[in-house]
């Protein structure tokens, strides 16, 4: 126990690397303190009889650093499998440490829970869906954006010369006054007037047509023949005022007289 206290006062007042100072308080970064803590208790350096718990690929570890294993740094600490149950644990923890210090005892069995805690939680999340996140070449994505906002202004000015054609077409204007416009946007222009002409035409043709049947007047075959008798009595009577007028000859002209008033 004497060289547990020279080693605590060498690293409490000189230099210990695992030490960090800060404002509320002293800190120790060894993987083997079950505390975390810089203090008398908690140093595992100057402890020549401690135990923690660690974690190794999913597995809970106790780790127990007895006096007479001191001299031999390979030997000094005896690594123990613990169970994945709770309770086997628990009982494998007490049975280990069965005359030890309960203040050490009580940290150990804080520090296995939070290391199952953890576990678990990394568990959950590694069945849970993630996110794959892709690196993005930043030159690349500018020069997509680039082209993508020249296509954009490409497609307005057709679309500016396309309305433009489509208003001087309708206006009945000249084609002489078109200078340095594409021919490709001339051309659908006048395609889709065409289109416009001929759809026009065909509904036009189908009032015409929906009229005409409108004026058409089924008759029976009875009626057909009353008109065809009307048809040959009325030619019938044409031929005899025909013949009359041949018969007749030329009509006498009437002799007219012209009397004269003499004044007295």
């Amino acid at each position: 126990m004497n060289n547990d206290d020279v080693i605590w006062q060498i690293i409490n007042r000189s230099f210990c690397s695992f030490m960090v100072k800060t404002k509320t308080g002293n800190f120790c970064r060894n993987e083997n303190n079950v505390t975390g803590l810089c203090n008398r208790h908690s140093c595992p350096l100057a402890n020549s009889q401690y135990a923690t718990v660690k974690e190794k690929d999913g597995i809970i570890f106790l780790f127990l650093k007895e006096p007479e294993r001191v001299p031999y740094p390979g030997k000094q600490w005896e690594r123990i499998k613990l169970s994945r149950n709770k309770k086997q644990a628990l009982e494998q923890i007490k049975k280990h440490m069965l005359y030890w210090d309960n203040w050490i005892i009580s940290r150990v069995k804080q520090r296995f829970f939070r290391i199952r805690d953890n576990l678990k939680n990394m568990r959950r999340l590694a069945l849970a869906r993630q996110k794959k996140l892709e690196p993005v070449n930043r030159k690349i994505e500018r020069r997509e954006l680039r082209r993508e906002e020249k296509a954009l202004r490409v497609a307005r000015v057709e679309r500016t010369v396309e309305q433009e054609l489509l208003e001087r077409l309708r206006a009945s204007t000249s084609s002489k006054e078109i200078y340095n416009i594409d021919q490709s946007a001339f051309e659908k222009a006048l395609e889709t007037e065409e289109m416009e002409e001929v759809d026009e035409e065909f509904e036009e043709e189908s009032e015409a047509e929906e009229e005409v049947d409108e004026d058409v007047v089924y008759t029976s075959d009875s009626e057909v023949e009353d008109i065809e008798d009307l048809v040959e009595v009325e030619e019938e009577d044409a031929e005899e005022r025909e013949a009359n007028l041949v018969l007749a000859g030329p009509s006498k002209k009437r002799k007219v007289t012209i009397a004269y008033e003499k004044d007295d």
